[in-house]
C-alpha cells in the first residue's frame, strides 16, 4: 500500500532519488473523488476524500446548480470527507443528514445568504423517475449562517431543513463552494 508521499525509485539523470511525480500530484491535487451512488429517493451522491483526519462535511445542491460543484470539491485543499448530495426536495436531504451526521452543511443556492426566516413547505408527494416515491412538507425553523458571510437574508428551505436537525449550515453560490468550505475548515479545530 502506498502512502500519499511514497519515495518510489525514480532516478533522473543526476542519479539521486526523488518522489515520483504522481505522488507529488496526489498531495497537490486536493480532494479525490472516491465513489458515486444513488439513494432510495433517486438523489445522486458523490464522495470526496482529502487528507487523513478532519471532519465529514455535506454539500447539498439542487440539480440545476450542481454541475459546477464537483470541480470545486476536487480542488478543495483539506482533511476529511465531503459528500455531495444532488437532491430534489427536502426528504433526501434530511435522510442524508441523519445517515451521515456531518460536521456542517453547505447549501448551494443561486446566491449566498447570511440568514433566513422559518419556512413552510406545502405537503406534496414526489415520484422520482428512479427511486422510491415519498411525501414531504412541513414547517422548518429560521436559520443563521455558521460563519460570518456576506449576503442578504433570504428564504432557503434547504437551510431551514438543516437547521431543524441542529446542524450548522452555510448557504453559498456554486462558484464559492471551495472557498466557503476552506474558510469553514480553517475556523474549525482539526478542520484543515
Amino acid at each position: 500500500m502506498k502512502t500519499a508521499l511514497s519515495f518510489e525509485r525514480h532516478r533522473p539523470r543526476g542519479g539521486f532519488f526523488v518522489p515520483a511525480r504522481r505522488s507529488i500530484f496526489r498531495i497537490l491535487a486536493g480532494m479525490e473523488h472516491k465513489r458515486t451512488w444513488t439513494d432510495v429517493y433517486g438523489s445522486a451522491h458523490a464522495g470526496f476524500e482529502g487528507r487523513a483526519g478532519g471532519h465529514r462535511w455535506l454539500v447539498a445542491a439542487p440539480p440545476e446548480l450542481a454541475a459546477g460543484v464537483p470541480p470545486q470539491l476536487a480542488a478543495l485543499d483539506g482533511k476529511g470527507q465531503v459528500d455531495l448530495l444532488v437532491h430534489d426536495g427536502l426528504t433526501p436531504l434530511l435522510a442524508a443528514l441523519r445517515e451521515l451526521e456531518p460536521r456542517g452543511v453547505v447549501v448551494v443556492a443561486p446566491q449566498a445568504l447570511a440568514s433566513g426566516p422559518a419556512v413552510t413547505v406545502p405537503e406534496r408527494r414526489i415520484e422520482p423517475a428512479s427511486g422510491t416515491p415519498y411525501g414531504e412538507g412541513g414547517t422548518f425553523p429560521a436559520w443563521q449562517s455558521a460563519l460570518d458571510t456576506a449576503g442578504k437574508s433570504g428564504e432557503c428551505a434547504a437551510a431551514s431543513a438543516v437547521a431543524s436537525l441542529n446542524v450548522p449550515v452555510i448557504v453559498t453560490s456554486p462558484d464559492q463552494v471551495r472557498a466557503v468550505l476552506e474558510a469553514w475548515m480553517d475556523a474549525t479545530p482539526h478542520g484543515r
